[in-house]
């Protein structure tokens, strides 16, 4: 597979390129419009939860009960001032004209003190907006343009769940661009840093843009068949960079390696694609894997993560295995073109240094042998540092993320801070409880029993009494629970108010919810609200859990084997990447939830951590750590079947990856800091969140937590029974053999030659010796039939 690879892109590169050039044009105008077709909603809802259905059956049946657009009235004469009253009942009547808006309440219709702030100022006129999201959101647009802002005596200000979604969407929008104009600088600068040359450093931000223009479009076909969320471009831009960047890093360096070795563009766009080509290959499948495990919750906002995720990394590849060797190849010893260091050292007449490459080759041998030698007690404090780190994640609290994640600036957020902090008590934090029953069977005792016993549940302020009861005549018959939700004959609707102290969407309030449903009652009922879709959504949540821990878990232990041949290498990558997170965690609990570096972050924090959030960073990160792993173990693997020396393998692995995981994890830092200065909370979360495990994986993972332990398993880290050996030979045969270096001669930027020996010590030029942590390797091939654990090419 990878040598028709290779043939196509050396053989007729510029074929290639016009082909991807086609493919970008129309991917550009065919994703020009993704925006429009987002949805700004949460997505954090199970449509199928009887707290959605009940939902369903309110908004078609008492939409007055769930308002989704509130004006918030101010006058500095009061609210029941005559003129005040006059203008105000003729904005709420102008209101419920709009054709878009199905009901409308206020404080000068209905006199409830409900809808008056405290001293008297300010009072509500709530409405709902008929249609989905996407209809709601354009028409709460038009009234907040028309009915905002001064009107005599009286200010006016528009929020509501609708408003909030728009402000959301249009935030992220602007903060999407403005992390594309500081992300892209800064990575063109990190880059021309590590390259030392401006041509190597352009090419990973092409593969970017080609990954990141292909997702728009694919993201906004996908957009036209099922629900995916305006979130799910922050994920596009970061992985698309941050990829792109990591592949194109390991197959530029690996291109200018051969190169330098004294092979001819093609032969070296040959052993990159060969070797490079490979661990792109194993990368994007394990990165992949993880993200694709969101497909199997019901949230449409964890799905459409997968759906974007999944897309820009097979992008991502795609690119780095055909468009960039075909520019490898054309471009050839230019490649290291436009060195500004090196014109500096010109005007300034410093001496020539060490290539990039044999710099950080020194530096990582250095560290590996002293980490070797020293195994366990660097083993030891590795892992005391990652679960200190994760052990306020013990303390998390899962809610959904509300108002309070836009900034504080916000009309909308303004709106329902007012609400919160001046208004006895809101609508919003209501949980409602349908009652459906047949005709023969309603029994209005049953109704004032169940209302009583509701009443007096913990934390409940007050029972209200039923709105109405809605009859289509039609008849009866025996349903299930989701039946009578979609085909109710008769339903009574009550409304359980909280505590004033209790928030919307609280512990309390969910403690609340499954009280509620624990009620004994002959009544059938539904249970829905805020707070009841946070218990659902949790219930959905943990209900897939398993199984999307076991997806990923047995994706990444096959995928590892089939990189490394090797059954022991696989449970300990998993281990490895588990640990990397357990920072992410912590810090997410203790900055984010705990409000720790809320005013220099500037988010409110509101005690809990949306509920679908950690399933979201933990596929993120864990694909992230496991393209780390790829790139360390698919470089030791190469190296353990070329000298065939345990100790040696892991030292030149570290060595020749070590450079390349360290640059690829802070290009792909920044991007992702750059996605967390989004002024929405989630977003920020996310980027800091994941950006902080990438940090720690390249760290004290892959260079202390790696080399120790593999120090301490010895030769057993590649064992495997025999049959699986020779299924992992033909397996290698069918993709291309990953171990194709010829012998190279020494010199700049030259890895050491090919002789089978140990690595030496590249300053003095000595054989690395036993104290060292590192075994000298017999020149010959090892003896097949005498070794247990290695599986050496013919």
């Amino acid at each position: 597979m990878l040598d028709a690879l290779t043939g196509l892109t050396t053989r007729r590169p510029w074929w290639v390129l016009f082909a991807a050039l086609l493919a970008v044009v129309g991917a550009v105008v065919l994703g020009s419009g993704v925006a429009d077709r987002l949805r700004a909603g949460q997505g954090t809802e199970d449509p199928l939860s009887e707290s959605a259905l009940a939902g369903d059956v309110l908004e078609e049946h008492f939409p007055d009960s769930r308002p989704n657009l509130i004006l918030l009235v101010e006058a500095e004469a009061g609210v029941d001032d005559r003129e005040v009253a006059r203008r105000a009942l003729g904005l709420a009547e102008g209101l419920a004209y709009e054709d878009a808006v199905a009901g409308v309440t206020s404080y000068w219709q209905t006199g409830s003190e409900e809808l008056k702030s405290d001293d008297g100022s300010r009072a509500l006129i709530a409405a709902h907006v008929s249609g989905t999201e996407d209809e709601a959101g354009p028409a709460v647009a038009a009234i907040a343009e028309a009915y905002g802002g001064e009107h005599g005596p009286l200010t006016v200000s528009v929020g509501g769940q609708t408003a909030v979604l728009n402000d959301i969407e249009s935030t992220i929008a602007e903060d999407l661009l403005r992390s594309e104009l500081i992300a892209l600088p800064l990575t063109l600068l990190i880059l021309v840093w590590v390259y030392g040359s401006v041509v190597s450093a352009v090419l990973p931000l092409l593969v970017g843009v080609v990954a990141i223009i292909g997702t728009n479009a694919a993201l906004y076909v996908i957009a036209g068949f099922t629900d995916v969320s305006v979130f799910a471009q922050s994920l596009t831009i970061a992985l698309g960079l941050g990829l792109s960047i990591d592949y194109a890093l390991l197959m530029v360096r690996r291109f200018r390696a051969e190169l330098a070795a004294g092979a001819d563009p093609p032969t070296a766009t040959a052993v990159t694609v060969r070797t490079a080509g490979r661990t792109v290959v194993f990368s994007a499948l394990a990165i992949s894997a993880a993200l694709a495990a969101m497909l199997l919750f019901p949230l449409y906002f964890l799905r459409s993560f997968a759906y974007a995720g999944v897309t820009v990394v097979a992008l991502a590849a795609l690119a780095s295995l055909v468009v960039l060797p075909a520019l490898l190849t054309l471009l050839g010893h230019r490649v290291n073109s436009l060195d500004p260091r090196r014109l500096l050292r010109r005007r300034t007449g410093a001496a020539e240094p060490l290539s990039p490459e044999d710099a950080a080759d020194r530096r990582w041998q250095r560290l590996t042998r002293l980490v070797m030698r020293r195994a366990p007690l660097f083993a030891s404090v590795s892992l005391i540092v990652l679960v200190v780190a994760g052990l306020p994640f013990l303390r998390v609290e899962f809610g959904m993320a509300d108002d309070r994640q836009l900034p504080a600036e916000t009309e909308s957020r303004q709106v329902m801070d007012v609400i919160r902090d001046d208004f006895s008590s809101t609508a919003t934090g209501a949980v409602d409880v349908l009652v459906h029953s047949p005709p023969q069977d309603t029994d209005a005792d049953a109704l004032d029993a169940y209302a009583s016993a509701l009443s007096s549940l913990e934390n409940v302020d007050e029972v209200r009494s039923p709105l109405g009861v809605y009859s289509d005549g039609a008849n009866t018959r025996a349903r299930t629970p989701v039946d009578a939700l979609r085909e109710s004959d008769d339903l009574a609707y009550l409304q359980v108010m909280p505590d004033p102290g209790v928030e919307d969407i609280s512990p309390q309030s969910q403690d609340l919810v499954r009280d509620i449903r624990a009620v004994d009652t002959p009544l059938e009922t539904s249970v829905s609200g805020q707070a009841a879709a946070v218990v659902d959504a949790q219930a959905a949540i943990a209900e897939q859990i398993p199984l999307a821990l076991a997806a990923v878990v047995v994706s990444m232990l096959v995928l590892v084997y089939l990189l490394t041949g090797s059954l022991v290498l696989p449970l300990l990558s998993v281990l490895f990447n588990a640990l990397s997170l357990t920072a992410m965690f912590g810090a997410v609990v203790w900055i984010f939830q705990d409000g720790n570096l809320s005013g220099p972050l500037g988010f409110t924090p509101t005690g809990f951590i949306d509920t679908a959030l950690p399933v979201l960073m933990f596929c993120i990160a864990f694909g992230l750590s496991m393209d780390y792993g790829v790139f360390l173990m698919s470089r030791m693997r190469e190296e353990y079947d070329r000298v065939g020396d345990h100790r040696a393998a892991v030292e030149l692995g570290l060595r020749r990856t070590g450079g390349i995981i360290t640059a690829a994890a802070v290009t792909l830092a920044v991007v992702l800091l750059a996605i967390g200065a989004s002024r929405v909370t989630n977003t920020m979360m996310l980027g800091w969140g994941v950006a902080l495990a990438v940090v720690v994986d390249a760290t004290v993972v892959r260079c202390f937590l790696v080399p120790s332990v593999l120090r301490m398993t010895g030769r057993a880290t590649w064992w495997a029974p025999e049959p699986l050996r020779r299924f992992h030979r033909a397996f290698d045969a069918t993709l291309g053999e990953g171990a194709a270096e010829p012998v190279r001669p020494h010199g700049p930027g030259a890895d050491a030659p090919d002789t089978g020996a140990a690595p030496s010590d590249t300053t003095t030029g000595r054989p690395g010796t036993p104290e060292e942590g590192i075994a000298p390797a017999p020149v010959a091939e090892p003896d097949r039939k005498n070794t247990e654990v290695a599986h050496v090419r013919d």
